[in-house]
């Protein structure tokens, strides 16, 4: 009975906290609903998506929002987004709705749609920024007219069973829970108005639901030490080995193979580690009173341009940050006083676009940190950072015991000097 409460409480403890990220506790995308004007037969709602996340946002092919009606609403129309699938709308006659489907799912409209399909912060390919890098556009909104509903706060219904794909999966959203009706100002900001009714519905993002391997890996090197630290071996998973393809392969001069295709399948250069990212952090220069990182990351997809990419760090020695050569840099506080963490990401129309594998698949910076002299040493991986996330996703790191180590300090499984010595000397006394 005993083991059996355990595991139950294990898993309950997992299973509410495989969403939890401790670099970005409060990190969220809010889904909220907003009854503007009551019809005849239901409600006109403008649904506003909002990413709280960090450093996390949505890529292209973009998000793709779906729930379960729960009563027999349709959708009579919609503006800024559009039902995948109409349904089976045959039982109206004359007006016909924009989706008859009991679990509808939504898409966002292209920006080349005409200015009459057009809402307030639509029509962006579903891609939506991250909150830490572009909090303007990180935001989508559509307007949808529902009928066959209720008509009042007291007969209306709310949705249920959300979900959430920011293009894959890993997103899991709670119940529809009523809030306080949201409040407007009119353009000339001297009236306030509010919803007629709000509810809102939070998604969090679990990399466990994501994906069964990481998706990026990191190696390390420094100026101290000739041996290169790479990525962990399989670090993303070896299942796919047999299909990747080589550098110097001749299908990479084929016509359309930087297409990417619908189910964003990878087309990966063949590497040990098998990653469709690495990131390089390299100890470049030791100065008196500062340090300087060349950080480097690489794409070996040949599928996949990284827009908008970003990378978070925690490192001890971020809250010294002097200079970002090449990057844009942001500082990260998820705990207060504890500034350990920041944001990498592409400077716009420079570097913010990481290109599929080849010639042109990678980006770079150096960064200048001036040392703490209380705290600040080389010894024990300390200039190596302790966790690194591409596009919001953790990578892997190498084991501790492989990084790159001081000369002057022994390397793995090897005797330190003095020891050495004792022991020679011991075994010449003794054969003496």
């Amino acid at each position: 009975m005993r083991f059996v409460i355990s595991a139950f409480t294990f898993l309950l403890l997992f299973s509410c906290g495989a969403a939890y990220d401790p670099l970005d506790p409060n990190g969220n995308i809010t889904i909220k609903w907003d009854i503007m004007p009551w019809t005849p037969d239901g409600y006109v709602a403008v649904v506003t998506m909002h990413n709280y996340q960090m450093f996390r946002h949505i890529i292209s092919p973009g998000w793709s929002l779906g729930w379960t009606w729960a009563k027999k609403e349709v959708m009579w129309s919609m503006v800024g987004a559009q039902a995948t699938e109409q349904g089976d709308c045959s039982k109206f006659k004359g007006n016909i709705p924009h989706c008859c489907k009991k679990t509808p799912k939504v898409v966002d409209l292209l920006p080349s749609v005409p200015y009459n399909q057009q809402f307030t912060n639509c029509c962006k390919g579903g891609v939506v920024s991250s909150w830490g890098q572009d909090p303007a556009n990180a935001v989508s909104a559509f307007q949808l007219s529902v009928g066959l509903a209720g008509t009042s706060n007291k007969t209306l219904k709310l949705p249920k069973n959300f979900t959430l794909l920011g293009p894959g999966p890993g997103y899991s959203c709670g119940p529809a829970k009523i809030v306080p009706s949201t409040s407007f100002l009119t353009p000339d900001r001297r009236r306030k108005t509010q919803a007629l009714m709000t509810w809102n519905v939070t998604c969090t993002y679990s990399q466990f639901l994501a994906r069964k391997n990481p998706n990026c890996c990191v190696s390390f090197s420094s100026f101290y030490n000739e041996t290169i630290t790479p990525c962990p071996t399989c670090a993303c998973g070896c299942q796919n080995r047999n299909n990747c393809v080589k550098s110097d392969s001749k299908i990479l001069s084929m016509v359309g193979l930087n297409t990417p295709r619908k189910d964003n399948a990878p087309l990966l250069q063949c590497t040990h580690h098998m990653c469709p990212v690495r990131v390089h952090w390299h100890v470049k220069v030791n100065y008196k009173d500062y340090w300087r990182v060349k950080i480097a990351i690489t794409n070996f997809n040949y599928r996949m341009n990284y827009s908008l990419w970003t990378l978070a760090v925690q490192h001890p020695n971020l809250n010294n940050v002097t200079q970002v050569f090449s990057f844009d840099y942001k500082s990260l506080v998820p705990y207060g006083s504890i500034n350990d963490t920041g944001m990498f990401h592409g400077m716009k129309y420079y570097n913010d676009l990481l290109m599929e594998a080849g010639p042109h698949g990678n980006v770079q910076s150096e960064v200048l940190l001036q040392k703490d002299k209380n705290t600040f040493t080389f010894k024990q991986g300390w200039a190596f950072p302790q966790k690194v996330y591409f596009n919001g996703d953790e990578c892997m790191l190498p084991p501790p015991d492989t990084y790159p180590f001081l000369p002057n300090s022994a390397p793995p499984n090897q005797l330190p000097i003095p020891t050495l010595i004792f022991v020679l000397l011991i075994l010449s006394i003794a054969i003496w």
